[in-house]
């Protein structure tokens, strides 16, 4: 009779992750954190470390519930001064500790990508900061932020966000199972900065319009974002982030427009911009092949 082998899984706290990511920090010996380097990024097979780790059996117990290889969670601690208030993202199966909250989807696989997005965009996060007091973002706040809905997302409006979302969250092969959920079946993808920068001025640029935000106010809410300012700055010599957006912004103000399900269902439908005849500035395209790990 052989007993079992004890395992034990990472125990991830929301320092180690951020928007689109879940390897933003790793504990080092002496019991800090670092930021991950450009390299590690770059390497599909590196993960962050924890500073603790859990018994499988434990987390399973929990977990009894939920049937998908990963979890989505967001970081609880934050500040309305912060660069972002609302920082989600998607992890690997793991024990989670209190200051990352988790949300439990019962959405079909089609829909987690807008899901995601619809809470790491800016007009999103625009709308926690003038709501979030102190340094939580509780699920009380949370059920009070305008997120868009699921009836919105239109077949269209999906096979729009849900590419971008594959390749900014899917660079590391411990998220294969979301991978699947999504569809996608190879390698992951390589960490881009400029790639990424595109990827999520794009989808801002969309989610400006689904709140039906105009252009003037875009404008106005790019500037109540002073850190992202004057990192931009120091390293672009401009707010590149938002020339982009109003950019993107206008060009999809020039596409035909499409009518969806708008966010309060008694207001009928709203117009979007019909972004099958979307041209993005990426190339290859969000989520081709060709952006990612080549396997040997």
């Amino acid at each position: 009779m052989t007993s079992k082998i004890e395992r034990y899984l990472p125990l991830y706290e929301a320092k180690m992750m951020h928007q689109f990511t879940h390897r933003w920090a790793t504990y080092q010996p002496n019991g800090k954190t670092r930021d991950m380097t450009l390299d590690e990024l770059r390497d599909a097979d590196a993960v962050p470390l924890p500073r603790y780790w859990v018994d499988e059996r434990e987390v399973e117990a929990r977990l009894e519930h939920w049937d998908r290889g990963w979890l989505l969670g967001f970081r609880d601690v934050t500040n309305t001064t912060n660069e972002r208030t609302g920082i989600f993202s998607v992890i690997p199966i793991s024990a989670v500790g209190h200051a990352m909250p988790l949300m439990y989807v019962a959405e079909a696989d089609n829909l987690i990508p807008a899901i995601l997005s619809g809470f790491d965009n800016l007009p999103f996060d625009y709308s926690a900061r003038q709501k979030v007091g102190g340094i939580h973002l509780t699920y009380g706040y949370l059920k009070q932020l305008p997120v868009i809905p699921s009836h919105t997302y239109t077949p269209a409006l999906l096979d729009f966000i849900r590419p971008r979302v594959l390749e900014l969250t899917y660079t590391a092969w411990d998220l294969q199972p979301f991978a699947r959920d999504l569809g996608y079946d190879g390698p992951p993808f390589v960490w881009d900065d400029e790639r990424r920068f595109l990827m999520r001025c794009e989808l801002d640029a969309l989610y400006f319009r689904l709140y039906g935000i105009e252009r003037a106010d875009v404008d106005y809410i790019m500037d109540t974002f002073p850190i992202v300012k004057r990192k931009d700055k120091a390293a672009q010599g401009e707010y590149r982030t938002k020339r982009v957006i109003l950019e993107l912004y206008d060009q999809m103000a020039g596409l035909p427009t499409m009518l969806v399900p708008a966010p309060k269902e008694e207001q009928g439908e709203i117009e979007a911009p019909d972004l099958s005849q979307w041209v993005t500035p990426l190339e290859p395209p969000p989520a081709d092949p060709r952006a990612a790990h080549v396997v040997e």
